[in-house]
């Protein structure tokens, strides 16, 4: 009971650190990442850009602990998914790493830029264009795309079992849908990730985070439905 409760605790602290991580390393990227400037800019805030891009690696630490930590209470009732849902969120990290590489390369290319004292600009401005195009698509397949088939397993498997509140993980599945669908509209060009219809679709699955994370913390899962899902588990090891 008491390693449970630890599960619990651990899953809640790492969703909000995922989501604190992830905010503040897109806010300190903003140098590097927009305005006509950023070749300039970026090297300028290059240690703001740097403690930008160890958030985001704090990001897919916490991404990667939340599966690695939820697994051995997913797998109680399905293992297949259970896996899935290790695999996937650590190909969301790949894909995150892949992101804060991007940015970092960008840095190099804009202190490269400075150094060169504005040399040759349009070779400068077509890397750039590509590193951060790069960026782009990490950054919708990663929290978008990967998040949504994420979020629709461990929530279905919640949802079942009643280890949360039903409630929780109907906004999960949800969110998961949303945040699914906005990734395709991203992808086809039909919206802009960051906008506001972007933000809209996001909300519900972010929601779901973070309400679920303060009911781990808080609460912890449900006893009874653990209990039932190890003997159940028990019971068909003996078949």
């Amino acid at each position: 009971m008491n390693t449970n409760k630890r599960a619990a605790k651990l899953v809640g602290v790492l969703f909000i650190l995922a989501a604190v991580t992830a905010v503040i390393g897109l806010l300190l990227y903003d140098p590097i990442l927009n305005g006509p400037d950023y070749l300039i800019k970026g090297s300028e805030h290059a240690n703001q850009v740097i403690v930008g891009a160890l958030m985001e690696l704090i990001l897919v630490a916490s991404a990667v602990g939340t599966a690695t930590t939820m697994f051995p209470i997913l797998r109680k009732y399905n293992e297949t998914i259970a896996l899935w849902h290790v695999c996937f969120r650590f190909l969301e990290a790949i894909i995150i790493t892949i992101s804060v590489i991007s940015v970092l390369s960008l840095l190099t290319l804009s202190r490269e830029f400075v150094a060169a004292g504005a040399v040759d600009t349009a070779s400068f401005q077509a890397s750039g264009t590509v590193l951060k195009a790069i960026h782009d698509w990490t950054f919708m397949l990663g929290p978008l795309f990967m998040l949504g088939i994420n979020t629709m397993m461990y929530s279905y498997i919640f949802y079942k079992t009643k280890l949360v509140p039903r409630f929780i993980p109907v906004l999960g599945m949800t969110g998961a849908a949303l945040v699914f669908i906005c990734a395709l509209l991203v992808m086809f060009g039909v919206v802009e990730q960051v906008s506001f219809l972007g933000g809209i679709l996001a909300l519900p699955v972010a929601a779901n985070e973070m309400i679920l994370a303060v009911w781990l913390i808080a609460k912890g899962f449900n006893q009874s439905a653990l209990a039932s899902l190890s003997a159940k588990k028990a019971q068909a090891l003996l078949v």
